[in-house]
């Protein structure tokens, strides 16, 4: 690691420390520093979005944003930990606007669809909007059935850390991260597919 490197690290601990403490602006000063690596995070969760979405990269960053930065008092652990709760709160979001999406599917644009336009769009936001529901569910399961196993999926899936970095993260070792993604994997599924 860097020299540069470390003492960012080292400088959002010393950030993550006084937000915990409930100095105001400490998270807000964290996640500016982390900026990139949250558009990372949601151009990934983009990427599994159907066409026609018109939520964009930094649309998600910033609803994101707003949501953490409105968390009065957590104990941040760590820079992956906020990672972590940015791409729950992006899931979470997303989530979120397909509901409005399959609330508003008609008669939400300016000119009305015809009839069969408006079936197909509506079947199409309805399918994803359970299937994001599925997910999501499917992940709070697993995590009450192993928190390990929810958090290596966070940290590989959603964070984007690669096997080392989750080790590293969770302070686990990489043969039993390695281990833990393949049952995670496994395990949801098995949970999607029933």
């Amino acid at each position: 690691m860097s020299e540069s490197a470390t003492n960012t690290q080292g400088e959002v601990t010393r950030l993550l420390q006084r937000a915990s403490e409930g100095e105001a602006g400490a998270l807000q000063q964290v996640l500016g520093m982390l900026h990139d690596r949250l558009r990372g995070i949601a151009h990934r969760q983009l990427a599994n979005e159907g066409e026609g979405h018109t939520l964009e990269t930094d649309g998600l960053v910033h609803e994101a944003y707003l949501r953490l930065a409105g968390i009065d008092r957590m104990h941040w652990r760590d820079r992956q930990h906020v990672l972590a709760m940015a791409a729950k709160t992006m899931r979470r979001v997303l989530i979120d606007y397909a509901e409005q999406r399959r609330a508003h599917k008609r008669g939400s644009g300016d000119l009305p669809l015809p009839l069969e336009e408006a079936d197909a769009a509506g079947a199409v936001i309805d399918r994803h909007a359970d299937e994001l529901h599925a997910l999501d569910e499917a992940l709070e399961r697993l995590a009450q059935f192993n928190p390990r196993l929810g958090q290596v999926v966070e940290c590989r899936f959603f964070v984007g850390l690669s096997i080392e970095e989750t080790a590293e993260a969770l302070d686990l070792s990489p043969a039993t991260v390695k281990r833990d993604w393949t049952t995670a994997r496994a395990w949801l599924n098995r949970e999607l597919s029933s």
